[in-house]
């Protein structure tokens, strides 16, 4: 497949954000690039955070009770 050049300005914390994304998974940055937005044009982005949020939604009570667990009961004080 043929390849064709893009340029986009970016802030520079965004830049040094791709670049270490890129690095970790290995790619380049254009080739991190084409995986964002074929993720973004094919809905794959989409359908995670939709999962995500029903998952989340069917589970909070379980954190919900998980966090209270983790609090100091009222009235609790420091020896």
């Amino acid at each position: 497949m043929a390849k064709t050049q893009l340029g986009a300005r970016v802030d520079e914390d965004v830049a040094e954000l791709a670049k270490k994304r890129a690095a970790d998974l290995g790619l380049s940055i254009g080739d991190y690039l084409a995986r964002l937005v074929q993720d973004d044009a094919s809905g794959l982005r989409a359908r995670a955070v939709d999962a995500a949020a029903r998952f989340l939604a069917e589970h909070q009570a379980v954190f919900d009770e998980a966090e209270d667990a983790q609090q100091p009961s009222r009235g609790a004080r420091a020896a």
